[in-house]
């Protein structure tokens, strides 16, 4: 670097190119979801008709989300989009004040004086709301905005609506817009396994939401996280070390974003425009020891044990490393060919079980959510972000090679 500054500046653009801490809100900047992205879409288009966004934490639902009206710009009509982010403290009313307080109008009203003149004021819909808000209210207002525009309303975190009733309330409020027809498009957004989980039960709207599951990434897309950005740093990256960076992430754009940001920064302080393996390697350590302090905590209570000889390690590890089902599901059976690649052992299911059990159990932090009565018990990490740090810190620690972390979504 030619001084401090520049070399401060580049790691300025590169902290704002690979963001693991927030999701992307940029449209040029959001890994390709085909998929997804016409769904909505194709849902915003048809009236009557909303949208249920669901998955695991952490692959991109809220990037989809932010992105949206970016998609929807140039269609030769006016695009209101509103999007709120539900706490576990909302109820429906706190919702919607929040979502209509970004919703400006103007309106006219003449002054007072000998002379009235005609002045224009830019105030929120949130102020047309009532003191009491039901699912009428809001159709009806959203009836009266949404016949000027293209108006689209996302709800996002929805699984962290307060209570059943307030679940129940937007149900109803997804009937009625679409029983009076209402010319506006709803998206809810949850971390949820299906749609049965997001509505609590109310089957009655389900003929109104068309169901957008969304999966972890496929290796094209997590790799276009990264290809897409580089150029903009003038850098490229080897195909190693790429793939790397792709198996490394487990389908979680955050990890590809983490290590992605801390390789690039490495390669630039040696003096390079090209990252190699040894900038990931040496990333991949830098992002363990700059997880979140959650991560952490939850990965030694899980693993530690006053027997010398346990498997609390190798077994969690080989979790990590275990053939899931689309929901990040396995078996007790998966684990026993990962776990003959961490410790060199055949193991039968008996050897480990107790571990897993252990996992799923309070005194372990529930890092692993059990699924299932007896031979049908299914496991699946609790925070999808756990997985690829137990990956990562077994391959800083050489418990397994780099080259042996293989992940084909």
């Amino acid at each position: 670097m030619a001084n401090e500054l520049d070399w401060l500046k580049l790691k300025f653009q590169i902290a704002s190119l690979f963001t693991p801490a927030s999701p992307i809100n940029e449209k040029s900047l959001f890994a390709d979801r085909p998929v997804q992205v016409r769904k909505v879409l194709e849902t915003i288009s048809q009236r009557g008709q909303h949208a249920i966004i669901y998955g695991e934490r952490g692959v991109g639902k809220t990037s989809l989300a932010n992105v949206l009206s970016e998609f929807l710009s140039g269609i030769g009509k006016t695009v209101v989009a509103s999007r709120v982010a539900v706490t576990s403290s909302d109820s429906f009313a706190d919702v919607w004040r929040r979502a209509f307080e970004q919703i400006k109008l103007s309106q006219e009203f003449d002054s007072m004086g000998f002379v009235p003149q005609s002045e224009k004021f830019i105030v929120s819909l949130a102020e047309k709301l009532p003191t009491n808000v039901t699912p009428d209210v809001v159709a009806r207002l959203l009836a009266e905005i949404g016949a000027h525009c293209l108006l689209v309303l996302v709800i996002d975190e929805f699984d962290r609506l307060s209570g059943k009733l307030d679940t129940r309330l937007v149900a109803d409020t997804i009937k009625s817009m679409s029983d009076i027809s209402v010319p506006a498009t709803l998206v809810l957004v949850g971390v949820a396994e299906s749609v049965n989980d997001l509505i609590d039960g109310h089957e009655s709207v389900l003929r109104n939401l068309v169901q957008i599951p969304m999966p972890r990434m496929n290796e094209s897309e997590l790799r276009q996280i990264v290809l897409s950005r580089l150029p903009k740093l003038n850098m490229n990256i080897d195909d190693e070390a790429l793939n790397t960076i792709v198996e490394l992430a487990r389908g979680l754009p955050h990890y590809v974003h983490l290590v992605g940001q801390h390789a690039a920064i490495n390669a630039c302080q040696s003096g390079s425009s090209t990252i190699n393996q040894s900038h990931v390697f040496d990333a991949m350590t830098t992002s363990i020891d700059n997880a979140q302090q959650s991560l952490q905590s939850a990965y030694v209570s899980a693993t530690t044990s006053p027997q010398k000889l346990n498997l609390y390690v190798q077994v969690l590890l080989a979790c990590s490393l275990a053939d899931a089902d689309e929901f990040g599901y396995f078996a007790a059976a998966d684990l026993r060919a990962p776990l003959k690649k961490v410790t060199g052992k055949d193991y039968e299911i008996p050897s480990f079980s107790r571990h897993l059990s252990a996992f799923s159990s309070e005194s372990r932090q529930f890092i692993l959510h059990l699924k299932g009565e007896k031979n049908q018990r299914r496991f699946r990490f609790k925070d999808p972000l756990m997985q690829p740090y137990v990956i990562m810190r077994g391959v800083r620690d050489g418990l397994i090679e780099l080259s042996s972390v293989n992940y084909k979504p």
